[in-house]
């Protein structure tokens, strides 16, 4: 009877631990990114009061005899099911689609969580709703376009230097439409006019007017020059300290066709040199890119594009010449200082900046960390976990999430994965359980008391 005493005490303890981590799970129920736990019982020692026999020839065997001690508590598993999606359309709420944990650092030490509730403090850092700053890849300094996949550390994705994005000069510019031969503002001095707008390497922006005029002496010729290039307070540079050459001025049609034959009298010669320099020693020589460390790569000159010219009949015999920024394939535009807009987060953690001026850099990607058992991290609140025997050690580099075969999902986190249906129907059993086990102690007493009660 006292074994039975026992055995009901080990079972309430039991069962009040069930009813700790079920409690635990149900006040949890909206913590975002929480991970659900589950108690597992295993049965105790057993006291053999007779061991077991084997047969012989003149008797068969006999089992042995045990009585059991109770239960206790054999684990404690967290489920790694993923809790639903919600929306927040914050840019820095993200999701992990997977059993992947992002790593976040607090003082020198590395944790993991599932919580992707993230913002920007005052230094520009990813951090968590506690300060605890997101760890990622920082960007290659040798190539800006991909990111350096080496020991994660603190992502600055709003540090000061990735409010703005540079400026560009202009390198291409390229005209298009229809010259009309008879146009007769062709044959005077002022000409056709055109303009585009244009980009120094500073990003002051400035407006160049071309005036296109044609040969006297043969109509499929046209000459074309610089007018003018103003600045933004209207203020003509070509008068104030610059000087702009084009190395060619003539452009050549075929007088049977219409079509663009070249330029300079050459067949195949589609472009123009225009090149700006500074007569004055206090100006700067802005309308150059010389900063590239590779030749090929520096810019001495604005490439004008005159290929998509044609010489055709025309409505009304004016001619309607445009030139538009930028080379045909949209490259060589230039830019303005732009400043930073809004954050955009791809599905492999990658953040890019995205500015007012169109461009988009890269500023650093997310990494993640994965065990070989996730189920024994440690947890120690705030939602974080760290790193034990049981689950496998962080190498310090993480893993890039396409890897994991997994993605992210930007404007969204994941919620509570507990399941109120199931919590509630193990708390009924729990319940049922701790009751049925205090009657073991009821009832074991009352058989002690009439134990006791035989001496009267």
């Amino acid at each position: 009877m006292m074994r039975s005493l026992y055995s009901g005490v080990a079972g309430l303890k039991s069962h009040q631990t069930k009813m700790d981590v079920i409690g635990n799970n149900i006040s949890n129920v909206n913590t975002v990114g929480f991970k659900s736990s589950q108690v597992l019982f295993k049965d105790v020692l057993y006291q053999t009061t007779q061991s077991s026999t084997g047969a012989t020839a003149n008797s068969g065997g006999t089992n042995a005899k045990q009585i059991g001690l109770g239960t206790s508590v054999a684990t404690v598993a967290i489920s790694q099911t993923s809790g639903s999606a919600q929306s927040t359309n914050n840019p820095y709420d993200i999701m992990i689609n997977g059993s992947s944990m992002f790593i976040v650092q607090r003082g020198s030490t590395n944790y993991f969580t599932k919580v992707g509730a993230f913002k920007t403090d005052d230094a520009g850092n990813l951090v968590t709703g506690n300060g605890d700053l997101v760890m990622g890849w920082q960007v290659d300094p040798d190539n800006p376009n991909q990111v350096k996949r080496d020991t994660v550390s603190a992502l600055r994705p709003e540090q000061e230097s990735n409010k703005t994005a540079e400026p560009e000069m202009t390198s291409k510019v390229y005209m298009h439409g229809n010259i009309a031969a008879v146009d007769e503002r062709l044959q005077t001095a002022d000409g056709v006019i055109t303009t585009v707008p244009i980009y120094d390497n500073l990003g002051y922006a400035y407006t160049v007017k071309f005036k296109i005029t044609q040969d006297p002496a043969d109509p499929s010729n046209y000459t074309i020059g610089v007018d003018s290039i103003k600045d933004a307070n209207n203020v003509d540079v070509l008068q104030n300290g610059y000087d702009a050459v084009l190395d060619e001025t003539t452009v050549k049609f075929d007088p049977d066709t219409g079509n663009f034959v070249g330029v300079g009298g050459v067949d195949g010669d589609k472009s123009i040199a225009l090149t700006i320099t500074p007569n004055d020693p206090s100006k700067g020589n802005v309308f150059q890119d010389l900063s590239s460390p590779n030749d090929d790569e520096k810019v001495y000159a604005i490439d004008v594009d005159v290929s998509n010219l044609t010489m055709y009949s025309t409505k009304g015999g004016e001619c309607n010449v445009q030139t538009a920024r930028g080379g045909t394939d949209m490259t060589g535009q230039g830019r303005r200082v732009g400043s930073l807009t809004d954050v955009s987060i791809d599905t492999q953690g990658k953040i890019f900046g995205v500015y007012d001026n169109g461009v988009t850099k890269l500023l650093g990607q997310i990494a993640v960390a994965n065990f070989v058992n996730p189920a024994g991290l440690e947890a120690v609140g705030d939602s974080l976990y760290k790193e034990t025997q049981a689950s496998g050690a962080f190498d310090g580099i993480g893993t890039d999430i396409a890897n994991a075969g997994e993605t992210m999902t930007q404007g969204v986190i994941e919620m509570s994965n507990v399941d109120l249906s199931q919590e509630f129907t193990e708390m009924i059993v729990t319940q049922r359980g701790f009751q049925d086990n205090s009657r073991i102690i009821t009832v074991s007493d009352t058989l002690i008391e009439e134990l006791v009660n035989l001496k009267r």
